[in-house]
């Protein structure tokens, strides 16, 4: 029997893209699932194709940068499945521009989706998580690692997700509880996103592209999925991807201008 049957996994951003990928990742281990999105349609779309593949699917929509939303919808999950194994932290959005150019009301709002949002999502899910030895899997970035240029706030945003993954594995560990920070560079999409640069001057072309430009090779969504499943039974602290990105951020750790040269060459 799969490590996942009959759990109940809960994928925020679970709609579309990456989030999307996860949920179903999930629901091929045997897990049942929970898709949390913004957009209702979207949301009953993919639960509705879950469902179709003989997963049990409950797709809730809502707006977990709201406490009221956040209550309502874990309520909903635990009512429908009476248990809750698995919380993968998957919304969030990146940005572009300088950094000097971006404002603070952009950087707080950017901080509010990334980083309390998932902490809203947290912690109202780890009393039930705790109870089944269960796991939280933040979704991070390489730049919750070593920041970027080009990307405005959103190093800042993930370097605190990243901090915050750390603080739960040094709290809770010990009383059971998995937390997994996974780290990926680029997604590679059928139609990948290009993010507009209207009025931000000084800014290379190549920075729309998703990652900014850095010079790693996209990750298929698929197989990032399915590592991020076996790094859960092996209850793995951390999963970066591509593995060779960790040999830069040990270097930045030990030469922070051998780090910011590096980042500059890759990007």
């Amino acid at each position: 029997m799969s490590y996942w049957q009959d759990k109940v996994a809960l994928v925020t951003g679970g709609s579309s893209g990456l989030g999307r990928v996860i949920a179903e990742s999930f629901a091929s281990g045997g897990a049942k699932v929970v898709i949390v999105g913004l957009e209702p349609e979207a949301v009953e779309k993919a639960a509705a194709e879950l469902r179709r593949s003989g997963t049990d699917t409950l797709g809730l929509p809502g707006d977990i940068t709201r406490q009221e939303d956040v209550d309502r919808l874990f309520s909903a999950a635990l009512d429908r499945f009476g248990r809750l194994d698995v919380l993968v932290n998957n919304a969030g959005r990146s940005m572009r521009g300088k950094v000097l150019d971006t404002t603070p009301e952009q950087f707080r709002d950017l901080m509010e989706l990334n980083l309390i949002a998932l902490v809203r999502c947290t912690r109202a899910a780890v009393p039930h998580l705790l109870r089944q030895r269960g796991h939280v899997v933040n979704i991070g970035s390489l730049a919750a690692k070593s920041a970027a240029r080009w990307v405005g706030a959103y190093p800042a945003t993930k370097h605190a997700v990243a901090a915050y993954s750390q603080q739960l594995r040094l709290e809770l560990e010990p009383e059971g509880l998995h937390v997994l920070l996974v780290c990926p560079g680029p997604i590679a999409r059928d139609n990948p996103r290009l993010y507009p640069l209207e009025g931000l001057e000084g800014i290379p072309e190549s920075a729309r592209r998703a990652g900014a430009g850095v010079k790693v090779k996209a990750a298929a969504p698929e197989e990032l999925g399915r590592a991020i499943l076996r790094a859960c039974e092996r209850r793995r602290a951390e999963l970066v991807v591509p593995a060779k990105a960790r040999l830069l951020f040990a270097l930045s750790q030990l030469s922070p201008r051998l780090g910011d040269w590096l980042v500059r060459r890759k990007t």
